[in-house]
């Protein structure tokens, strides 16, 4: 390879790191996001009698007075209906220890979410995942639709805070936040 070629090559690399990638590359976009490190959450609503669940790692604070949160819900979620419909939702933010029950909520039926873990109610009578961090009982404030999510807007009504450590979720990993030295 002729110097020119390296020069070339290395001038490409650096074009293609300063323009990025494009936006429509949805693996390598995801990749990306994967890099920003988020919280893990246990998302719970009740609809027709039935409860719902699922492992979100979108929530969000939004405003403090009023109290407002947020989530985001994929609108090819099969429980989709029972989301928005169900007129609130409760969110239990994990522990450093509940990275297997994140795992848990992210698949199977809403029976076998549910079956074998220790929960509590929440003053809606939603479900609250037991030795929880923290935990946010929410009325539907609002959905906005954004892409291929909604946004679920949620008035805080109770909520709890507990000692511990939360878990962390970045580039498809579970962790926990180190103390900076």
């Amino acid at each position: 390879m002729s110097s020119g070629s390296a020069m070339e090559h290395t001038d490409q690399a650096e074009h293609n790191q300063q323009a990025g990638q494009p936006a429509n590359d949805q693996r390598s976009l995801r990749q990306a996001l994967g890099c920003f490190a988020t919280g893990v959450t246990v998302v719970t609503t009740q609809f027709e009698g039935q409860d719902y669940g699922m492992t979100c790692s979108s929530f969000n604070a939004v405003s403090l007075d009023p109290a407002l949160v947020l989530w985001s819900l994929q609108q090819a979620c099969g429980s989709r209906d029972a989301y928005l419909g169900g007129g609130g939702y409760t969110v239990s933010v994990l522990s450093a220890k509940q990275a297997a029950l994140a795992m848990h909520f992210a698949r199977g039926s809403q029976e076998e979410r549910f079956a074998a873990i220790a929960t509590e109610q929440a003053p809606s009578g939603r479900i609250i995942v037991r030795d929880c961090v923290a935990w946010f009982d929410c009325d539907l404030h609002q959905v906005v639709t954004a892409g291929d999510h909604d946004i679920l807007l949620g008035n805080v009504q109770a909520y709890e805070c507990a000692q511990g450590e939360g878990l962390i979720f970045e580039r498809s990993r579970f962790g926990t936040l180190k103390a900076a030295a």
